[in-house]
């Protein structure tokens, strides 16, 4: 019996883990800071939009993977700006970028902005 009970509560405790939670982590976007929206194609993909935000310390891309919005933060490169989330890779220089997931060969895929300027 007092394992039972134990189960029972280690498996209430672990859906209210489970459960799906939203956090906010709220920027102050001063004169100096930028929120900027590009678009790209990567091959013959249809075209999505990437999000850069620029705030202080903080860099940081978001953009769609498989259908899920994703944060990217800014990490060292020695060559244009550098995004990472988990084992995906966001890489932008000029009017280029290449998004790729470390974990899968093959996954590199080359991408160009539109001729549209970036836009806040």
């Amino acid at each position: 019996m007092r394992i039972s009970i134990l189960a029972i509560a280690v498996l209430a405790t672990a859906s209210a883990v489970t459960a799906q939670t939203t956090l906010s982590f709220p920027l102050k976007i001063g004169a100096a800071d930028s929120v900027l929206s590009q678009t790209y194609t990567c091959g013959e993909a249809d075209a999505f939009a990437v999000q850069y935000v620029n705030s202080g310390a903080n860099a940081l891309a978001i953009l769609q993977i498989d259908g899920e919005d994703r944060l990217f933060v800014n990490v060292v490169s020695a060559s244009g700006a550098k995004y990472v989330s988990g084992a995906d890779v966001w890489w932008t220089k000029g009017d280029t970028a290449t998004r790729e997931n470390e974990m899968e060969a093959g996954s590199l895929q080359t991408c160009t902005a539109q001729d549209a300027a970036p836009s806040e």
